[in-house]
């Protein structure tokens, strides 16, 4: 929690905002993916790893990650950025949400979520960073109106990097955990998985 707190005061204090914020790269996938980093390094330090005292409103983690996929894909659109550095309110906006409505619920909700659940959150992180990687790098025009053209073009390539690094981290990770199993692994582990994670 110490740690989170630390973090979200270097994040906020003006120096380094406006640092992080000077670049493209800085501020969407520095800035915004740290202040995230910082509420769920907090809320863990509140809640705990699995967030008992909010069982009730987030059951398998499901309600959690809705409210951090909504708010971090407004956040990831150009027009916001644009309007964060524009409006001193909409800037207030992104310090406070992307901490409690992102980082905080996709913590809490992480060790929460089925197999299955987890796969689809990376493959559909995996596939949209590869997209928009792909329109940023193809787009004839700017996006961002307060970047210049090719700082647009660097935040493609390093989302077309970020999508092929985890990608890649995935399938070691796969392979991994296959080769360390014997071959009924899978039979064993459904046999002691709970009815309800089912």
């Amino acid at each position: 929690m110490i740690a989170g707190l630390a973090l979200y005061l270097v994040l906020v204090a003006p120096p380094i905002a406006a640092w992080l914020e000077r670049t493209m790269v800085g501020h969407m996938l520095l800035q915004i993916p740290l202040l995230a980093l910082a509420g769920g390094l907090v809320a863990r330090g509140i809640f705990g790893r699995h967030g008992a005292g909010l069982a009730g409103f987030n059951a398998a983690g499901i309600s959690g990650l809705l409210v951090a996929v909504f708010v971090a894909a407004v956040w990831m659109l150009p027009r916001t950025l644009d309007a964060a550095l524009r409006d001193p309110f909409v800037e207030a906006a992104k310090f406070a949400s992307v901490p409690v409505l992102i980082g905080a619920p996709l913590a809490l909700s992480w060790p929460l979520l089925p197999p299955v659940a987890r796969a689809f959150v990376w493959a559909n992180v995996i596939s949209h960073a590869a997209v928009l990687g792909w329109l940023y790098r193809a787009a004839p025009d700017r996006l961002c109106a307060r970047y210049l053209f090719d700082q647009q073009a660097t935040v493609g390539a390093a989302l077309l990097i970020i999508a092929i690094a985890l990608l890649l981290a995935l399938r070691c990770m796969q392979s991994l955990d296959h080769r360390g199993r014997p071959d009924g692994w899978r039979s064993a582990d459904r046999a002691r998985t709970p009815a309800s994670r089912v």
